[in-house]
């Protein structure tokens, strides 16, 4: 099934499971949300367990904290990723930090869920990715699943966890399709998994950028070239474990996310696998992902996203020194 309707079918489940979960957000009832990803849910659970909210960020956020204060675990909806700024207040100084604040004594099993990245031609506010943002903020989970499988099976861990999630899904591949069996046993919500084994470099990547390094692999092996990749499914926590072991194993690493370079989570993970790695790097860790600089008008916004030969290029310049 395609990555949309996985994410529709684990909130169905979750919603069939457990009468305490909600579904919030602008237009997630009679319109099914702008993507259609809970298409059907609020004819099947009706308005009292999926329920369309006022255009009110701030407000669908904050009334979100108060149910999980009260033993709902809500699942909230940002239209966009360029909207959740009017509840970033809410989600850094009230949903991030009730746990610590209150010693451990509350919990907030709160999902936020935000369709994030460009590539679908949007208009401004609507193709960014801040989850380097979110990951900065001690007390909050940050995923993103890059495809079906994973999307169905990471919204059931995070709606079950009792830590805020915030659960960025890429727009871009909501379409995308692959097999999910719902029966499987799950792995760890914040574990890496290789997707491609290889020796010569890896790529670490999440969200949208995976299937981009899937096919940048694809393009390396015609010039004899063995790529792994390493979907990293989370930001917060980052699975750095995993990452030195592929690391060990092919010397390089280049990470690509859509998000700037600059302040970005690559440079996190830049910093920390170099003192993980130092004797075992063969060359510097390379980053590529978008520029400094605003989202550009959707007519630009392929010289501003990632694409097969700005990280090729990285390729090329990792695999020379």
């Amino acid at each position: 099934m395609a990555i949309a309707k996985a994410i529709n079918e684990s909130l169905r489940k979750a919603l069939e499971a457990d009468p305490k979960v909600l579904v919030m957000g602008e237009d997630v009832g009679k319109l099914g949300g702008v993507f259609r990803v809970t298409d059907g849910l609020q004819k099947d659970f009706g308005e009292d367990r999926v329920i369309d909210t006022p255009l009110a960020e701030s407000g669908i956020v904050g009334t979100a904290i108060g149910l999980a204060l009260r033993g709902y675990r809500p699942v909230v909806e940002i239209q966009f990723d360029g909207f959740v700024f009017p509840a970033y207040d809410q989600i850094v100084t009230q949903l991030a930090k009730m746990h610590a604040r209150s010693l451990g004594k509350v919990k907030l099993p709160v999902v936020v869920r935000i369709p994030y990245g460009g590539g679908i031609g949007a208009v401004e506010h609507h193709s960014e990715s801040p989850e380097a943002l979110f990951a900065h903020v001690a007390g909050l989970k940050v995923v993103s699943p890059s495809n079906a499988s994973d999307a169905y099976w990471m919204m059931q861990q995070a709606i079950q966890s009792d830590d805020p999630v915030i659960f960025f899904e890429p727009k871009r591949r909501y379409w995308d399709k692959a097999e999910v069996n719902p029966e499987a046993i799950p792995g760890p919500l914040h574990k890496a998994r290789v997707v491609r084994e290889g020796t010569d470099l890896t790529l670490a990547a999440y969200g949208p950028m995976v299937k981009l390094c899937q096919e940048v692999a694809d393009a390396a092996a015609e010039e004899g070239r063995a790529l792994e990749v390493l979907d990293l499914r989370s930001v917060s926590p980052l699975d750095f474990d995993s990452i030195q072991a592929s690391v060990e194993r092919t010397r390089r690493l280049i990470v690509v996310h859509e998000a700037p370079v600059f302040f970005g989570s690559g440079a996190e993970i830049a910093a920390r696998i170099t003192e993980r790695c130092f004797y075992h790097l063969e060359a510097p860790v390379l980053r590529v992902g978008g520029y400094h600089a605003p989202y550009p008008p959707a007519r630009l916004e392929e010289e501003y996203l990632p694409n097969l030969d700005r990280v090729l290029d990285a390729v090329d310049r990792s695999l020379a020194f």
